[in-house]
């Protein structure tokens, strides 16, 4: 017997997800990303120079930002920056998205450039830093397609050399289940998020047992399930670009 959820869904189908590309005007690459009712809006900076430490080792650099918005959640939350510090959630997200972002890029090839990913969730329900690594993505791709068009890296180059995205996994009343909402996220058993890239590689897994320690059988059903899902969303992606970022120009 099929489990059905809340939303209608099976357990290995992911919510809609919907990429629309160029958002901003301004940012070299954009995208706005909807995972179901969770959205979020990336924003690739491309930059001449790199930070002090690189200078000089003719390699790039790829950093990520991640912010919510007051009123992505049910109740307002104040801004951080009016706080006047960062919570230890918004920097652990933050470098999960640059580690997951520099895991397909080679940096020899981007030069002595940087791209600084900021990922502001504009409606949270679940899946924020997944839909946000998907997102910044696409628009790390169109940050680098605008910086070949403006000679900025070489012609031939491949900064780029494989996609990357992350969806959540993780086990409701017994059944394990991909891309959870937020009602399935409060009451998952286990619960984990997974980014993969589009060779179906490893990058992070953080998975953690909330209530019963789970078995190696339910951890294997799990990545089983984040790996199709992610191959879904590379899927979901290169229909997004509508061209293909991984070759250099001819």
């Amino acid at each position: 017997m099929t489990t059905t959820r809340a939303d209608g869904r099976t357990p290995s189908e992911l919510r809609p997800v919907t990429i629309e590309r160029g958002w901003s005007d301004q940012a070299e690459g954009s995208a706005l990303i909807s995972f179901g009712r969770t959205r979020v809006l990336c924003t690739a900076s491309f930059t001449g120079g790199v930070p002090r430490w690189k200078q000089g080792s003719g390699k790039g650099w790829v950093t990520a930002e991640y912010a919510m918005l007051p009123r992505s959640t049910n109740d307002r939350t104040d801004r951080e920056s009016v706080k006047g510090r960062i919570g230890g959630r918004t920097h652990e997200i933050s470098r999960l998205i640059g580690r997951s972002l520099r895991a397909v890029v080679d940096m020899k090839a981007l030069g002595e450039n940087t791209i600084v990913l900021d990922c502001d969730v504009l409606q949270a329900d679940g899946g924020t830093r997944t839909a946000a690594i998907t997102g910044a993505y696409v628009a790390m791709a169109d940050a680098i397609q605008w910086a070949r068009g403006q000679k900025l890296v070489g012609q031939r180059s491949r900064p780029l050399f494989d996609s990357v995205s992350a969806v959540s996994v993780g086990i409701i009343d017994g059944v394990p289940m991909l891309d959870l909402p937020y009602v399935e996220d409060v009451k998952a058993e286990t619960d984990m998020n997974v980014v993969v890239t589009g060779r179906g590689l490893f990058v992070e897994v953080q998975g953690t047992a909330e209530q019963a320690p789970f078995d190696r059988s339910e951890l294997d059903t799990l990545l089983d399930l984040a790996v199709a899902g992610n191959a879904d969303l590379a899927r979901i992606q290169r229909e997004a670009l509508g061209y293909d970022p991984l070759t250099p120009a001819s």
